[in-house]
């Protein structure tokens, strides 16, 4: 009968490999990637960070010889807990390996398309391809503050763009794991890299390929039926969700079941003209009739959409103020150092007595309040008259047809619109898209005195019109605060909560989600299972085909955590 290696001999094996400095074991240097970004968290035997492709086929070569769960982990900046660990229920010893040291982006076809690495990020990705007029499938959004490439692709998360849908690809370099518990590397990216392994991979890392060697088959490096999708307004079914068969493929929406070394997608060029659009109004049904005769009417479908309503936009003016700073002022490139510094610091004020819990949280949220106020006053007018607030971003003919529309529109119904500058528009996308940092934020502030967080990722039919939550009383008043924002064109809401103190969040939450099943919804519709949502079957299926032995990111979806999914 074969034995596994020791946790000693494991642990000796990847330090020979990536080194003393990159394989985490004290607690304190693990417990940043052994906690969620929002929730989950559990111990792990060891945190490795290898700094090349070759160094993390070695580390999952030597975790599957030695038994060892592994959980593939990028920036962590998932909101469902499924970059983590969850618990210390798991039937085996648990490494995280992240792979944030592995950031390589590689340009093939004049820039049309992009190799990214397992540590590539959506903010390098512009900064490369900017040069080339070109710009990737997702940008910065409520949820990827400073995400990876892959991670987007392992998740098929959404993103906030109307035209080009879920994060797809059926081109990918991946490990899985095989019934017989051995590990295959698998070259799907159309690219000839060689025969083994660490051939394959150590030519793509130094670029040893040539333009004879990049095929491509027929074979889609992005959803390339989403604009037409979205634009059937009178479907009962959901534009995307992340259980859709139709865009679970390998890699895409594998949930960390492979061990993902590089993908392939498309670009889109950058258009030549932009304008953003403000538009408030006080009755939910204004929207959902711009909504639908912008989907089902115009040329030209909306770059994005983004949703706020007034009681979030409160909360993340004050919550969400020094990410937005740091953003505005720095730049997107500066939020993983940012992240770094914040692990660095939580980690010695945990050593030190004196220093509370949350610390970093509550020095940042002291020092946003020493500067002004950071949002436009056109902005702050809209947010005294109107309740919900609409961010639509238009490009080339878009641009006069939704000027035309809104100009009409307005003369009858209630509401009103304004033409933002260049800097008011910087202010205003990225006001909205910081708003997945403000819950988190609230509840850490304020969490002596509050209960449970809870968050709500819907996907609503394309044909539903009562988009807006009205909550009944008895649920009202076991809310502490409610955050309402989201793709809106997409029909995807995110709906987050604080109970107050007492209450039981996940009764509560099991009550809120039957009345979405009962309206035809899907959750999540783009952040994915993680350790928050239960998988439906097709979900389960997927991740069982990928992982027979569930030696990858076990229990995900609330599945099985043992092996061989006993």
């Amino acid at each position: 009968m074969k034995t596994s290696p020791s946790p000693d001999h494991l642990l000796a094996k990847l330090k020979t490999v990536v080194g003393e400095r990159n394989l985490l074991t004290d607690p304190s240097r693990k417990d940043p990637f052994c906690t969620g970004f929002r929730f989950g968290a559990g111990p792990a035997l060891a945190v490795a960070r290898p700094a090349s492709l070759v160094e993390l086929w070695r580390v999952l070569v030597a975790c599957v010889e030695a038994d060892t769960i592994v959980v593939m982990q990028a920036a962590n900046t998932g909101l469902t807990g499924g970059s983590t660990p969850d618990g210390d229920d798991y039937d085996r010893e648990v490494v995280v390996v992240n792979t944030m040291l592995i950031p390589d982006i590689q340009i093939i076809d004049e820039g049309r398309q992009i190799i990214g690495f397992a540590g590539s990020t959506l903010f390098g990705l512009e900064t490369i391809l900017e040069p080339y007029g070109r710009e990737p499938h997702s940008v910065i959004g409520s949820s990827c503050i400073g995400a990876s490439i892959v991670g987007g692709i392992c998740n098929n998360s959404g993103g906030a763009l109307v035209q080009r849908g879920p994060a797809y690809t059926e081109m990918s370099l991946f490990a899985r794991i095989g019934e017989d518990g051995g590990i295959e590397l698998v070259n799907e990216l159309g690219i000839r890299l060689g025969e083994s392994p660490e051939e394959i991979l150590r030519n793509l890392q130094e670029g040893n390929y040539t333009e004879g060697d990049v095929e491509f088959p027929n074979k889609l490096a992005s959803d390339d039926e989403y604009h037409e999708r979205v634009r059937d307004v009178e479907s009962d079914e959901p534009a995307r969700y992340n259980a859709d068969g139709r865009r679970l493929h390998e890699s895409s929406g594998c949930a960390g079941k492979l061990a993902v070394f590089a993908v392939r997608l498309d670009t889109f060029p950058i258009p030549r003209e932009k304008k953003v659009f403000y538009v408030g109004s006080n009755d939910p049904d204004v929207f959902w009739r711009i909504r639908r005769d912008v989907l089902s009417t115009f040329s030209n479908l909306p770059v994005s959409g983004e949703y706020i309503h007034r009681e979030c936009y409160d909360a993340t003016k004050k919550y969400g103020k020094d990410t937005f700073l740091v953003i505005d002022r720095l730049g997107p490139n500066f939020i993983p150092k940012l992240f770094a510094l914040r692990r660095f610091t939580d980690r010695i004020a945990r050593r030190t007595r004196f220093l509370p819990e949350k610390f970093t949280d509550l020095l940042m949220q002291f020092l946003s309040h020493c500067w002004p106020n950071h949002l436009p006053r056109r902005m702050e007018a809209y947010r005294d008259r109107f309740e919900h607030h609409w961010v639509i971003e238009m490009a080339d003919d878009g641009v006069e047809e939704a000027r035309t529309y809104f100009e009409k529109l307005f003369r009858t119904e209630d509401g009103d619109f304004f033409e933002c500058t260049p800097k008011e528009a910087k202010r205003a996308i990225l006001h909205r898209f910081v708003a997945g940092t403000t819950l988190g934020r609230f509840h850490a502030v304020n969490r002596k005195r509050l209960g449970g967080m809870m968050t709500m990722d819907i996907a609503f039919p394309r044909n539903e019109r009562q988009w807006f939550e009205t909550l009944p009383p008895d649920i009202e008043e076991q809310l502490e605060l409610k955050l309402y924002y989201g793709h809106l064109f997409c029909h995807v809401l995110h709906q987050n909560y604080v109970v107050k103190k007492g209450v039981d969040a996940e009764a509560l939450r099991a009550r809120l989600l039957a009345t979405y099943d009962a309206r035809g919804a899907q959750y999540p519709a783009e952040h994915n299972v993680g350790h928050e949502y239960t998988a439906n079957e097709t979900l389960r299926g997927f991740y069982r085909s990928l992982d027979p032995t569930n030696s990858l990111n076990p229990g995900i979806g609330k599945t099985s955590r043992k092996k061989h999914w006993a």
